[in-house]
């Protein structure tokens, strides 16, 4: 009678030793695993409760996607209602002046850089191609040297880049399409402070992504081809407690607000990156020019409309 007792007690599953000795709210291993370390459990665990909700991440994407779909239907709908509105015009758009203006970037130093740079590199010339398509004043936009990394990376990352509007993009160097007398390369470098835009001539930016690895190479690329250069006016209105080279883009859309607001300074503030600390200089005169500092030369004449 004992014995049977003893084995209805298994029978029933009474708790054995490790069942009895774990604390309240622990998992209990899994029977078929028992040689896995606490490690190789926790791993497991964690993809059987990855596997287990599968089906509600799934069900997650489709609930997002579905707002986003009914948002979308939302704002066409409040669209139309504005356009019946405004008697069946669709809303007014800011109208854009086209500047006579010619912008280079320069992309002769692909085989300075590493691809993860060039690719910097592309996403800069993306977004000068965005807000210029924007602008309320857009240059005519060139890229020129393109080839080697850069074009590898437009053509594996941005196919579409074929079909961009308003740009030009050439593989000839800028200094087989352009008179020399024409040109000013923008380089941080440049003793020559530039005050004011001359829209007969083309203005150069550097392609270069280097972390400062080749500094000082965009001027003495100009000093070597003998190309007029300048630095941008920011010492006259910004002190910034990181260095003063900026992005392609940060420069291309310095040029653009200028154009469009007639001063440096206000350029400057709108779009300088709060990571370069840029506070205003106090003695700086209020207007669009300024005075040169003493290490620069202002160069340059006020803008100039073609005939």
């Amino acid at each position: 009678a004992e014995v049977m007792a003893d084995e209805n007690v298994a029978s029933r599953g009474g708790a054995g030793p490790e069942e009895q000795e774990r604390a309240p709210g622990q998992e209990a291993a899994p029977r078929e695993h028992p040689n896995l370390s606490k490690r190789q459990m926790k791993k497991l665990r964690k993809q059987q409760k990855w596997e287990e909700e599968r089906e509600l991440r799934k069900q997650k994407r489709k609930d997002r996607k579905q707002q986003r779909r009914l948002q979308r239907q939302r704002q066409a709908k409040e669209e139309e209602e504005e356009q019946e509105a405004n008697g069946g015009r669709k809303r007014p758009r800011r109208e854009a002046a086209p500047s006579s203006l010619r912008l280079v970037v320069d992309c002769s130093f692909d085989d300075l850089m590493l691809m993860k740079d060039v690719r910097k590199l592309h996403k800069q010339i993306q977004r000068c191609y965005a807000i210029n398509r924007r602008a309320a004043h857009p240059v005519q936009f060139y890229v020129t040297s393109l080839g080697g990394q850069l074009k590898q990376s437009m053509d594996e990352k941005d196919k579409g880049w074929v079909n961009w509007k308003d740009m030009s993009f050439r593989a000839e160097h800028y200094s087989q399409l352009v008179a020399k007398e024409e040109l000013v390369y923008l380089t941080s470098d440049s003793p020559n402070l530039l005050q004011q835009l001359d829209l007969h001539k083309v203005y150069v930016i550097g392609g270069l992504v280097d972390h400062n690895h080749h500094k000082g190479l965009t001027f003495q690329r100009a000093e070597e081809g003998g190309i007029q250069h300048a630095q941008l006016p920011l010492s006259t209105f910004v002190r910034m407690n990181s260095r003063k080279v900026l992005a392609v883009n940060h420069v291309f859309e310095i040029i653009l607000e200028y154009l469009e607001k007639g001063s440096w300074e206000e350029a400057f503030f709108s779009i300088l990156p709060q990571r370069k600390g840029a506070v205003a200089v106090a003695a700086a005169p209020p207007g669009g020019g300024g005075d040169s500092t003493p290490e620069a030369e202002p160069i340059l004449h006020p803008p100039e409309q073609r005939p």
